[in-house]
Formats: C-alpha cells, structure tokens, sequence
C-alpha cells in the first residue's frame, strides 16, 4: 500500500540490505516525520511501553506518508480487540508481543485477516483513502498487508518454536532479547553466551523457515545472523546521546 510505504520496506530487504529504524516513544508526530526525512527505513511505534494512544499512534502512521520510510506498530498485547484498531489506521505491519505457542501464533494472525482466513471486522477508513480505493482492489491488497511480525521473547516460545514458524500468514520474526534473557532468568544478560546460543537458534531457525527476521537490538551479532531489519535506536536515546554529546564537546 503506497500510503504506508511497505513496498518500498520489502523492496530493500529483498535486495539483501538491512532496513534500518527508530523505536518511537514520544507522542509527537514530528518525531516520527523527522525519522522519515532523516532517511530510517521504518519506526518502531511503540504502544506496548510507551505512553501512546490510539490517536498519537494514528499520528504517528499519517506523520510517514509523505516520506519513504514505514510505520510499524508494536501493540500493547496478543488481543484482537486492541489489534483491531490499529489494523485499521493502516500501517505497514503489527508487532506482536510475547506469542509463546503455535496457537498463540494462530489467534494474532486471525486477528489480523478477514473471513474467512480470520476474524478481523471490517470497518476501513484510512485504508481505502476515505473512498478512493475500491474495495475489490482493498481487499486483495489486504490478504498480505500489514505485515503481521510475530515477537518471540520468551524461553517457553523458543521450546514451541518449531510449531510457531509453521503456522500459515507469518511474515516475520522479531526476538526480544531482553525479556528473553530474563525469561531464562538471566535478566539483561543479553550479551551473554547462554543468552546468544538461543538466540542464534532462532535465527537460524526462523531464515530456515523463510520469515524475515528483525529485533530492536544492537551489535555486530545480529548482521551475521542475516538480520532483516532492525531499530537501532530510539527518539529520546538520540536525543539524549546528542546531549550528553553536546555536552561534552563544549564542557
């Protein structure tokens, strides 16, 4: 869909590049504009730990239309009343928390598509741009549209992996390092070595699988692991990083 600037994220990834992005907390929608013109590849619309509403949220998505970069919506939890809503608002994907098992896996994905493929309701708006789309053509687009990415951050999730990746109309993977790690009650360990041995399986596993593999990470890890995309930063740790940088250049 041209207003959410998925094609464009599929494309780069495709070609074998790295998409890179931005967590967005603030509820400002110019953050997320000033993300898209400064060249990030997608945001990381955070409602599950930040203070977003759903119409910061909608600011956030609409904020990105003019610009190449793609909205992702990460939602507060595995509810198809709350994904609802935000399917709606059209972004170029949904960020799914703390799915552990294939049924799990099975409930996100049906909230995500309509019957009879899901259970999603039916209730567009910006998605047809107020009327300009016909329906036909809106309903074909949204058999693969938004993405529905799919968070493994649980060690119980990693013991059911094999049955979450076979679960049909999963785009893409994204592990979460750090509830992983304290799932394994090792907490913010995440650079440890018992930490990284599963995470390398669920690389491995989900790039065997042929799902897109993404996180909210850093290191040189993650590019050895064939990584597709990843938010590398945060609008208030930019900020703060570029203050305490200020700072110290002119102390």
């Amino acid at each position: 869909m041209d207003i959410n600037n998925l094609e464009k994220f599929k494309t780069k990834m495709a070609s074998g590049k790295m998409c890179i992005g931005t967590v967005i907390t603030l509820s400002d929608p110019a953050v997320s504009e000033l993300a898209g013109d400064a060249g990030m590849d997608f945001t990381w619309i955070d409602a599950e730990h930040s203070p977003h509403t759903l119409e910061s949220v909608m600011g956030h998505v609409m904020a990105l239309r003019g610009t190449d970069c793609a909205p992702l919506v990460r939602v507060a939890w595995n509810d198809a009343a709350i994904l609802k809503p935000v399917l709606d608002l059209a972004p170029a994907g949904v960020i799914i928390p703390m799915v552990c098992t294939a049924e799990e896996a099975k409930r996100a994905v049906e909230a995500c598509k309509y019957p009879p493929k899901g259970i999603r309701g039916f209730g567009v708006r910006r998605a047809v741009k107020y009327g300009q789309t016909d329906l036909d053509s809106y309903i074909k687009t949204s058999e693969n549209e938004p993405m529905v990415i799919i968070q493994i951050e649980h060690i119980n999730a990693v013991r059911n992996l094999d049955a979450i990746l076979n679960v049909p109309g999963i785009d893409s993977i994204c592990i979460g390092p750090c509830d992983l790690s304290a799932s394994m009650g090792l907490i913010q360990d995440v650079n440890g070595e018992e930490v990284n041995k599963v995470i390398d399986e669920i690389c491995i596993k989900t790039k065997e699988a042929g799902l897109l593999l993404g996180t909210a990470s850093a290191g040189p890890r993650w590019k050895k692991r064939g990584t597709n995309w990843i938010a590398l930063t945060s609008d208030y740790g930019s900020m703060f990083a570029q203050y305490r940088k200020i700072i110290g250049e002119n102390a």
